[in-house]
C-alpha cells in the first residue's frame, strides 16, 4: 500500500497512528517524521466538469 494513501487516512482521522504505523511496518515515531515530510502529503486530483457537448 502507499504510504502517501496511509498517512492521509490518518491524517483523515480514519486510523489512528498506531494503525498507521501497524500498517506501514514502522513505530510511531518513525510515521511522525513522515508527517513532517511535504512529499508525504497527497495532493488532490484536479476536478474534472463535464463540458456542453456542441456547444
Amino acid at each position: 500500500m502507499d504510504k502517501r494513501k496511509v498517512i492521509a487516512a490518518y491524517r483523515r482521522g480514519i486510523i489512528t497512528i498506531q494503525e498507521c504505523a501497524q500498517i506501514l511496518g514502522m513505530d510511531v515515531v518513525q510515521i511522525a517524521g513522515l508527517l513532517d515530510d511535504p512529499q508525504m502529503a497527497v495532493e488532490p486530483k484536479a476536478i474534472r466538469t463535464k463540458q456542453p457537448v456542441g456547444g
